[in-house]
């Protein structure tokens, strides 16, 4: 005898992305465990503006971990197919990592993770569920697409940092490898390449996000 595949019913499912987006606002999401990369690491001497440099360079991380959460989470909502709703969960129990990596700096920084956190959990879970409802091939493609646009901002956010922020620079560079392996994985699935488009409209939102939570 076969087991059926649980369903969830409409209030389920709404009560599983409140729980969901309740543990990405406390930072107490699924994780991998892994060790933390800045482990080992010792802690610099900042002048002001340098603890502010970095503590605002690790918030808007943060920020975007948090809206990377709730697309995996809106993605894998309402996708029909197994397999990626699979994918995607294991993405975000990876990115959750992340997530609890950019706290534990934050918090050695002295700082706090942005307060309009709920704002980008709730729009990326919005445009995840969006992109899902169009198909699994274009949701993949989005997937792939954010992490090509995530990769260049840490890039450049490592550039950014105090040369002497060993910590931060070691967690940014890690999470470039994950990144970069969620997109090759989105690739692999069949994503498509999104307009250009959309492309811009994307890169637009982001830019956005990452002026005000670098401050708020």
């Amino acid at each position: 005898m076969t087991k059926n595949k649980r369903q969830y019913s409409p209030l389920d499912q709404i009560c599983l992305g409140l729980d969901q987006a309740l543990r990405a606002m406390v930072g107490t999401v699924k994780t991998t465990d892994r060790i933390y990369p800045a482990l080992g690491e010792k802690e610099p001497t900042f002048t002001h503006l340098q603890r502010k440099q970095a503590a605002g360079l690790m918030r808007v991380n943060h920020a975007g971990e948090v809206a990377a959460q709730a697309l995996y989470h809106g993605q894998g909502l309402v996708s029909k197919n197994p397999v990626i709703q699979k994918q995607m969960q294991q993405s975000a129990i990876e990115e959750g990592d992340h997530l609890a990596w950019c706290s534990k700096r934050l918090t050695e920084l002295g700082s706090h993770p942005s307060y309009l956190n709920p704002v980008w959990y709730a729009g990326s879970f919005a445009i995840g569920m969006a992109a899902g409802l169009v198909g699994d091939r274009w949701s993949l493609g989005f997937v792939a697409e954010t992490e090509q646009q995530v990769v260049k901002h840490l890039e450049s956010h490592v550039r950014l940092l105090p040369p002497e922020d060993h910590k931060s620079i070691k967690i940014l560079q890690q999470m470039q490898i994950d990144e970069l392996h969620h997109r090759e994985e989105a690739i692999k699935a069949g994503a498509v390449v999104l307009p250009f488009p959309i492309k811009k409209l994307m890169a637009l939102t982001s830019k956005i996000m990452v002026k005000v939570a670098f401050w708020i």
